[in-house]
């Protein structure tokens, strides 16, 4: 059986600070002059550094306003947690451009992933059985179409069966189909967050 990912945090609070720094910076970097920000990795800390993958989600007034993530690592940590921030708030298809009066109510939260391990399973009861809600983010592939859920969705489809179904819909298929070769697999995030005006007043994190 393939093993299961972690679920041990390792990031500090000081990483995690800067982490959501950067986020803010690389929203404030879009908005001043609608250029993407790249920070450079020999400025922090070896965790931030080293490859990563992360989603970013963006939320305003208690809704949704913007999420984009990485499912691989393939660049320094602090490089996806700026570049998918940006993204969150310019360039969600499902969200105008975010605008600077949105500041003061935005709510930051970085979730940084396990790599994927493989679920062991070949039909929708087994893999149903084999989930853990509210642990597991889950990846689905099925041909070119491939869809993921975070963790947190399990507070809205608690029950696997619903949670499957609805991330089959949102790969573009149907509810109920489970065509041959489908294939999931489980990851774990370390996730963070902060409001904008908590980040402003906070002070500046050591590097």
């Amino acid at each position: 059986m393939a093993p299961m990912p972690s679920t041990e945090h390792a990031l500090n609070a000081a990483a995690r600070a800067l982490l959501l720094r950067v986020a803010l910076q690389a929203i404030d970097h879009g908005l001043a002059g609608g250029a993407r920000l790249d920070p450079d990795p020999a400025h922090y800390p070896p965790p931030l550094r080293a490859e990563g993958a992360c989603f970013v989600t963006l939320e305003h007034a208690g809704a949704l306003r913007g999420c984009v993530g990485s499912l691989e690592p393939r660049r320094a940590l602090v490089r996806d947690v700026a570049a998918n921030a940006y993204a969150a708030a310019f360039a969600d298809p499902r969200f105008a451009p975010l605008d600077g009066a949105e500041l003061d109510g935005l709510h930051l939260e970085i979730s940084v992933l396990s790599p994927p391990v493989a679920i062991d399973c070949t039909d929708e009861a087994g893999c149903c059985a084999a989930l853990r809600p509210g642990v597991d983010g889950v990846v689905l592939r099925a041909g070119r179409r491939r869809a993921t859920f975070l963790p947190a969705v399990w507070a809205q489809l608690p029950e696997p069966a619903a949670f499957l179904a609805a991330l089959r819909l949102k790969a573009g298929l149907g509810a109920d189909d489970w065509p041959p070769g489908l294939r999931l697999e489980r990851y774990t995030t370390e996730h963070f967050g902060a409001t904008v005006a908590a980040l402003r007043e906070a002070p500046d994190p050591p590097c």
